[in-house]
């Protein structure tokens, strides 16, 4: 299986790509338009500020190019900050628009809220949209995030799993072919392993 991993200078690519190749995937490192447009399977990884990152996918085509893969058939899946740049917009150190991928915004955690939510926590998945991204998870599931940032107003209906931390947040998105995870599934042990694997496995609709 192949796997098209979105080179835009943000950290964690190094682990992102390792977890894939232990799951048997050749992955496609790379900052070329034409190959993330050609591509079936599309990660987005990140480590770092919304700003510089949404900026960089716009000036080097990136951000086209993932949007034509969605419109050829293909899946993308965001990790961490990539995850947040799938929503409408960030509110992180003034107003950025994302993406736009899936409705929401990105916005601090409450007033009062240690961060970063660093470590590891549970994920209260959602019987209801327990489809593709976390089929096969036996509860409960732990898993690690590092953010100082949360979506808010996603759609019901595109929430896999919640995690509850000052107050229940969106953590995993599925909405339509465009995956979420806003923990690291590259360091969460075998659960992650196994969202990566459904990502893999699961044949785009």
């Amino acid at each position: 299986m192949r796997v098209t991993l979105l080179d835009y200078g943000v950290g964690n690519t190094a682990s992102v790509r390792r977890a894939f190749e232990r799951l048997g995937a050749t992955v496609d490192f790379t900052s070329e338009p034409e190959r993330v447009a050609g591509g079936k399977r599309i990660v987005l990884p990140g480590v770092g500020a919304f700003a510089p990152a949404i900026s960089r996918l716009r000036q080097s085509g990136l951000a086209e190019a993932v949007k034509a893969a969605l419109a050829n058939g293909g899946r993308l899946i965001g990790l961490c900050l990539g995850f947040q740049l799938l929503f409408e917009r960030s509110f992180e150190f003034g107003e950025n628009e994302g993406l736009g991928l899936v409705p929401g915004e990105v916005r601090p955690f409450p007033p009062g809220v240690r961060v970063p939510h660093i470590g590891w926590n549970e994920l209260q998945i959602e019987s209801a949209t327990r489809t593709r991204l976390l089929s096969g998870l036996a509860e409960p599931v732990f898993v690690y995030f590092v953010h100082s940032f949360r979506p808010e107003g996603v759609p019901e209906e595109s929430i896999a799993a919640r995690c509850a931390y000052g107050s229940p947040f969106p953590a995993a998105i599925e909405h339509g072919e465009v995956w979420g995870c806003q923990f690291h599934p590259e360091k969460s042990s075998a659960a992650g392993s196994r969202i990566l694997a459904n990502f893999l496995s699961e044949d785009p609709r």
